[in-house]
């Protein structure tokens, strides 16, 4: 496990510092849910995690954004974040093509505003990229992106994205290594969450880092009843 100092070193080193932890789930809570909003509440459950319990999204929902983004979505509904350091254990439970992804949305203004990175099996214009909704259909910022990632079978995976809303940057890494990068400053403080455009997957072990993290209420999407 990483210690505080050693996620600091590594902001050091990726040009990023977020001293503060803010937030941390681990899903052992009964109520944890209700922390969370959904685009559709009843393909979310709490199942076996990494350790423990996790938060699982069972396949793709039949909300309809918009503009052209994911479907399935649940946001951390009652703190936004500027510049952070997310990490999270994930497991992907779909089976295997090109587009087999999770999602992680964070800058989130509203369905029709927002980042997300797509972490996925193989890289094309739509898919293992950085991408902005930015009132119109979503459209790929990364600088920088590998070929896809190797989620496996019943594999967990540790992601972690480093955002600097002053500089810009914006840096996802996967299992440690560096996989997608953008720069862009649209949004500024927004809501952080997960999901997927068509798939299935788990999260769990969730910790963000944040110097200018605010409770504010998230007015959009479903609770979990």
């Amino acid at each position: 496990m990483k210690t505080l100092a050693a996620i600091i070193l590594m902001s050091v080193l990726t040009g990023f510092i977020a001293k503060k932890p803010v937030y941390k789930q681990d899903f052992e809570e009964k109520d944890v849910l209700e922390q969370f909003r959904f685009t559709q509440p009843d393909k979310w459950i709490l199942s076996e995690g990494k350790t423990g319990s996790a938060l699982e999204f069972t396949g793709i929902s039949e909300y309809q954004p918009p503009f052209r983004s994911p479907h399935t979505i649940g946001l951390i509904s009652d703190m936004q974040f500027g510049s952070f350091i997310l990490e999270a254990d994930v497991l992907q439970t779909g089976k295997e093509y090109g587009h087999r992804d999770m999602c992680f949305i964070f800058g989130f203004q509203d369905p029709s505003n927002f980042y997300y990175s797509h972490v996925a099996s193989k890289m094309d214009d739509n898919a293992h990229q950085i991408m902005i909704v930015n009132n119109a259909p979503r459209k790929k910022i990364s600088t920088y992106t590998t070929q896809g990632v190797e989620w496996g079978d019943k594999v967990w995976h540790k992601v972690r994205i480093e955002r600097d809303i002053r500089r810009g940057s914006i840096k996802v890494f996967y299992d440690g290594t560096l996989v997608e990068e953008a720069n862009d400053k649209t949004f500024g403080k927004g809501f952080i969450g997960f999901g997927s455009f068509d798939d299935s997957g788990k999260i769990d072990n969730v910790k963000i880092w944040s110097d200018d993290g605010v409770k504010a209420k998230l007015e959009v999407f479903e609770g979990k009843e």
